[in-house]
């Protein structure tokens, strides 16, 4: 989460810190886990939201052997076509967070969720101060992407999915600040034959008391989005033939359920392959509490499952395994592995209580069948896994303060998953029956 209202206090709680050093860096091998979660290859880039210049490694996207991850200095693409031995690419400076990224073959769109300050620059251009929204990237040359182009949004951008609209021959960016005067999407079209001319369409609402953070998108037979925030979410209808104008199905504060309470940060959502039932996470703390303890209230450390037609509550799954009181720990960001064996399954990333693997075929009784969990980092940062997706047979995990870990899930519950030529996590672009 980490919005710009929050910034402030985060320096102030952990400036006692500064004078003890930087965080010893850590591997992903050595990590307490499952043994049928079996780590591959990394990229170590160390990273400290408060121990030198302020950054962190923050979401991912896939195209062909390429995953490209973000960074609050800018964005990185590897090389993944060897998952025990990936390889970096290129860094791109561009210097204003959030830095979620959405990939469209040669086109990569970058989130900046905080007004410029004076001095800020993308790829070596000026950036206007005050300027929040979105840049626009050319990686025909993944060695060195180009800056070709930025669109000024009035909340800025905190998180972004992409939504391909090959019939208009472009792809639109469904935008979220997690702003509370903006509850709702921003929509901006980028054309696939022209990305410097990217422009904003439209704001498309949702509920006053859903503050868009992550939208998850499903398209095929399901067509439908749901943008998860504040005290619940909002789920739109999808038109294939008007993308650019989602239709609001209905809004759920999840507080309504006698089972869940004290939800006010709602963060992500994501469906079931085959669209029937919805994912609901939310970050109590902005992501920087201790909120997996043993005392901890389950609603802080669970997922939630809905029926996405209608909004029933199914369930909820909560991580199963205590933090201690040093460790940052929210449900934060996943997806969902594309099954067509019945089999619904999704990998999650928990911040310091690391990457899980949770079957939710029966969705009103999910339980975990693998984790990987790193010991508590000292000293105390910002830190853990922020996002955790199946790609492809492997399991990529951006862990904060340490760069890119690569993980294979071994046994029967994924096995025949497909394989996709490119993955933005928050966009599914088909529907498995």
């Amino acid at each position: 989460m980490l919005r710009r209202i929050r910034l402030s206090a985060l320096f102030m709680a952990f400036a006692m810190l500064v004078a003890l050093g930087v965080p010893a860096s850590a591997h992903h091998e050595n990590d307490p886990r499952t043994k049928n979660l079996h780590p591959m290859g990394d990229i170590e880039e160390p990273a400290s939201l408060f121990f030198g210049p302020p950054t962190v490694h923050t979401d991912i996207a896939f195209w062909g052997k390429y995953a490209l991850q973000g960074n609050w200095l800018g964005l990185n693409i590897r090389d993944i076509s060897a998952p025990g031995n990936p390889k970096p690419v290129s860094f791109t400076s561009c210097t204003g967070p959030q830095g979620d990224v959405v990939v469209w073959d040669d086109i990569l769109v970058r989130t900046w969720d905080s007004p410029a300050g004076t001095g800020a620059t993308c790829d070596g251009e000026p950036v206007p101060a005050g300027f929040e929204g979105l840049h626009i990237f050319n990686i025909s040359d993944v060695s060195d992407p180009v800056l070709v182009g930025s669109v000024a949004l009035t909340c800025g951008s905190h998180t972004a999915s992409g939504v391909p609209d090959l019939d208009n021959n472009r792809l639109l960016v469904y935008s979220s600040s997690s702003n509370m005067p903006c509850s709702g999407l921003d929509i901006v079209e980028v054309p696939l034959d022209n990305p410097a001319g990217a422009a904003f369409i439209r704001f498309a609402p949702a509920a006053a008391f859903v503050h868009c953070h992550d939208v998850g998108v499903i398209l095929g037979d399901a067509m439908m989005a749901a943008c998860a925030g504040g005290e619940g979410f909002t789920v739109w209808d999808l038109d294939a033939a008007n993308l650019d104008d989602p239709q609001v199905r209905y809004s759920k504060d999840v507080n309504d359920e006698p089972e869940i309470s004290g939800v006010s940060v709602g963060h992500s959502a994501a469906f079931s392959w085959d669209g029937e039932v919805l994912i609901f996470g939310h970050e109590p703390g902005g992501g920087l509490v201790p909120n997996c303890q043993e005392s901890t209230p389950d609603t802080d450390k669970s997922a939630f499952f809905f029926e996405a037609e209608t909004g029933d509550f199914l369930s909820m799954w909560t991580l199963p395994r205590p933090q201690s009181a040093t460790e940052n720990c929210t449900i934060h960001n996943y997806n969902t592995v594309p099954l067509r064996s019945g089999r619904d399954v999704m990998v999650v990333g928990n911040y310091q209580a690391g990457t899980w693997v949770v079957d939710f075929t029966d969705p009103t009784n999910p339980e975990a069948i693998a984790w990987s969990d790193p010991p508590p980092v000292e000293p105390t940062d910002l830190a853990g896994v922020w996002s955790s997706y199946w790609y492809n047979n492997f399991i990529y995990e951006t862990n904060i303060t340490e760069g890119l870990n690569i993980y294979r899930l071994s046994g029967n519950t994924t096995g025949g998953a497909l394989r996709l030529d490119h993955l933005n996590p928050q966009t599914q672009e088909f529907t498995i029956p």
